[in-house]
């Protein structure tokens, strides 16, 4: 099956653009938050309440689906749509971040990662090779490459390594995947240093994969080195591709990176903040345990369709949490990632119109996009 990516509509004063990336399981419209499901769900949601996000493409994690339960008994209930009862485009991660975020029980080398699972101490080795295995037997409509995602801060010398490791990885992973129906994305690192960057850029856009992604970012590193990263690799991605940034979630750098070309994003940050009683509110954090939500009895945002704001108020979520019932993690995670979805959505309504900005704060009164905050959250069609 053909994975397509078209350019619908186009920003004339940055690199924003709006897209359709189509895959066997459904089309999704760019630009676009992606909700994170790492054990095939979205902590505290379930899917009817997914879809009413507006989300369009879930993520789920290799590596933590292989522990448990096992790609066999996936594979097993006839991939992970049927297993997690997702009707819509999926993405895998390889694994790749858990050589980052697990470094403290693993081993690297250039045939692959060996991990000491967290769960039993038993032996798990991860290579390129495995790691396409495991992602073609889970069945998302993208599976990510394997790659070597360095710590921040790391020496150049360890970043080069690295870099060069991703790339004969990524040739591994070609040569191993063969499910015609599964998207490949590649990923492009080089932590902070340009050169590097630009070299990764050049060589992983060189493989012509039907997507690519820009990793080592939010992994430690100062919001101003981000930011760098962006700007510098966002008009080195082949323009007629899909771009992911990965692991960035928060409004204002989704909307920078929006401006330099990018499409997909995925992050923890909505349900975790929602599990802990944050709320994402008007480009704010909330913490709905203080004191000065006891007798506030609004909405926590009358501007958002969610079950949270269309039903409750946030004395009755400071209730909540305070007494510490799992409903309210269940809905603030709710919110967390309608805001998410809403917050892209909107940008993709404002290219179309021609009024984005990298300064994109559309609930904010005197913005020129302001009307796109309280706008249906159905995605267009192409």
């Amino acid at each position: 099956m053909a994975f397509d990516f078209t350019i619908t509509a186009r920003c004339p004063r940055t690199r924003a653009r709006c897209g359709c990336f189509s895959t066997p399981h459904g089309a999704v419209h760019t630009p676009r938050f992606m909700p994170v499901g790492t054990a095939a769900t979205v902590k505290g949601v379930a899917i009817p309440q997914l879809v009413e996000t507006g989300a369009e493409m879930v993520l789920a994690n290799t590596y933590h689906l292989h522990l448990q339960p096992g790609e066999a008994v996936v594979a097993e209930a006839g991939g992970l749509h049927r297993f997690m009862g997702w009707q819509g485009p999926l993405l895998t991660d390889s694994g790749g971040f858990q050589v980052f975020s697990l470094g403290a029980i693993n081993r690297i080398d250039d045939d692959g990662v060996v991990f000491r699972s967290p769960r039993d101490g038993a032996r798990i080795e991860l290579t390129p090779e495995r790691s396409m295995v495991i992602q073609m037997a889970l069945g998302a409509d993208v599976a990510m490459a394997f790659d070597q995602c360095p710590p921040w801060p790391a020496p150049e010398g360890e970043v080069a390594e690295a870099c060069r490791r991703t790339h004969a990885w990524l040739e591994r992973c070609i040569s191993a995947h063969e499910r015609p129906d599964q998207a490949l994305f590649g990923i492009v690192q080089g932590g902070c240093f340009p050169a590097l960057r630009a070299e990764s850029a050049q060589v992983v856009a060189g493989f012509d994969l039907p997507g690519i992604a820009v990793g080592g970012v939010s992994v430690g590193e100062p919001v101003e080195e981000m930011h760098r990263i962006v700007r510098q690799v966002g008009p080195l991605l082949p323009e007629a591709k899909p771009h992911y940034l990965m692991g960035v979630g928060s409004l204002r750098e989704m909307a920078l990176a929006v401006a330099q070309g990018f499409d997909l994003f995925d992050c923890v940050l909505p349900t975790r903040l929602g599990r802990h009683g944050t709320a994402l509110v008007g480009g704010e954090r909330w913490n709905l345990r203080n004191a000065r939500f006891r007798h506030d009895h609004t909405p926590l945002d009358p501007t958002c369709p969610c079950l949270a704001c269309r039903l409750h108020s946030r004395a009755y979520l400071h209730h909540l949490i305070r007494a510490e019932e799992m409903l309210c993690r269940s809905l603030l995670s709710l919110h967390n990632l309608t805001t998410l979805l809403r917050f892209t959505t909107a940008m993709g309504q404002a290219i179309r119109e021609g009024c984005f900005s990298e300064e994109f704060a559309p609930w904010e009164q005197g913005s020129p996009a302001a009307h796109t905050w309280c706008s249906p959250t159905a995605a267009p069609t192409p």
